[in-house]
């Protein structure tokens, strides 16, 4: 009868620990730069399955039931090329260094003439502003914002509809298209913008 108990928590016992649920943690970076690359998927490879996304600092954790304390993951993003690596439970922060894909997508700019074509091959110089450079001099409105690029100079036409023009290198507003998603703004300011 005593074997018979003896086995049963014997059993029990490495169900127990099998069973019990291990924490990884990480931080996903770029290898070169060292930016923190937020919102990357972290998978856990088999036999657990399932995985997290990075948070907006790069900071993952995972939980796992899995024996041994040691997980398999396979870590990717758009732009990077997918890394696998091997956490410890217990370890924090290991850090997870993303290489850029440099075999990926070129940038696509729409010239005037409304074709698709890389940055590097347009016969017209294109400068492109992210929603970073605008989020850094924030503005009420975009007529206050274009001020800050090189070339481009807002001019108030009327202080009493408070109208204005946009002036590119020195040409006049009606010079000057403005559009939207690629539409042109077609109002009653068509004698101001172009």
């Amino acid at each position: 009868m005593h074997n018979i108990a003896a086995i049963c928590f014997l059993l029990w016992s490495c169900q127990t620990s099998y069973a019990q649920e291990h924490i990884y943690s990480g931080i996903v970076s770029d290898a070169f730069t060292g930016e923190r690359l937020p919102f990357a998927t972290v998978q856990m490879l088999a036999p657990e399955g399932g995985g997290v996304y990075s948070d907006t600092a790069g900071y993952f954790i995972l939980k796992a039931q899995q024996g041994g304390g040691k997980l398999k993951i396979a870590v990717s993003l758009v732009g990077y090329i997918r890394q696998t690596a091997t956490l410890t439970a217990g370890e924090t922060n290991i850090p997870i260094r993303m290489i850029p894909d440099e075999s990926g997508l070129k940038e696509v700019v729409v010239t005037g003439t409304m074709k698709e074509m890389r940055k590097a091959d347009s016969p017209v110089p294109v400068e492109v502003y992210s929603p970073k450079f605008f989020l850094r001099n924030p503005t009420p409105s975009l007529f206050d914002a274009v001020q800050m690029v090189n070339g481009v100079r807002p001019q108030l036409q009327c202080n009493v509809c408070n109208t204005g023009d946009i002036h590119i290198n020195g040409m006049e507003g009606p010079y000057t298209m403005v559009l939207i998603d690629g539409m042109p703004i077609v109002s009653g300011l068509s004698t101001v913008y172009g």
